[in-house]
């Protein structure tokens, strides 16, 4: 038998806007309560207003941290909803790994990428900083993601993407996944001359990016 509708999903998207995390973890129960199912409190709860964040920092109508206290209030929901979620349904679409690559410390730039890319739905392995090329290959082989993403801040870091892609050719990998690269000093250009299979120059282009490549 459906279980009588009783529960406003606005309320969860409205608390996720304000960023009030507490009050989105007690609502996402009061959902589950109410018998709507978790797909639909993901979907329309907690993905839809993210996308709505998403496409005010495109704009400039918000900035970092209001995308960072956002992202906490959608990871709160997401904590409830976990356990009522198969595997199937947590891997909404897709898995990225990524990092900055080696000689590199910056991670401003990498960390509002994963941040929007979560909050599109994407399984996002942060490897963190200074990551060696064979520091990637071993994140694929042992997470199976669908994209490699790549971040360089500094002009002398950026030869470590070619340095990774061609690792990745060695170990049989390259075709296993999709190569995405950005950060200040690359360019579409740069992409194309290392054979990346794209190229984004910021947080939100980079996760349309990746999920137009995953669709595919």
């Amino acid at each position: 038998m459906t279980a009588e509708r009783n529960f406003d999903l606005k309320l969860i998207t409205d608390a996720l806007l304000k960023g009030q995390a507490d009050r989105v973890k007690s609502l996402v129960k009061d959902a589950l309560d109410s018998g709507i199912a978790p797909q639909e409190i993901v979907g329309e709860g907690l993905l839809s207003p993210m996308n709505i964040i998403s496409d005010k920092f495109r704009d400039d109508l918000i900035f970092t941290p209001e995308v960072l206290i956002a992202s906490r209030a959608m990871h709160a929901g997401m904590h409830v909803l976990k356990p009522y979620l198969s595997h199937a349904d947590q891997l909404y679409g897709g898995k990225v790994v990524i990092g900055t690559v080696v000689g590199d410390l910056h991670d401003i730039g990498k960390n509002l990428v994963t941040m929007l890319m979560r909050g599109a739905g994407l399984e996002v392995v942060d490897l963190g900083v200074d990551m060696y090329p064979e520091d990637f290959a071993a994140a694929v082989m042992e997470h199976c993601p669908d994209i490699v993403a790549m971040s360089a801040l500094l002009t002398t870091t950026m030869p470590a993407m070619a340095e990774t892609i061609r690792e990745l050719e060695k170990q049989d990998l390259r075709s296993r996944v999709k190569v995405l690269v950005g950060g200040g000093p690359v360019t579409e250009d740069y992409a194309k001359v290392i054979k990346a299979d794209g190229y984004a120059p910021d947080a939100r282009k980079a996760t349309e990016l990746a999920l137009n490549l995953i669709n595919k």
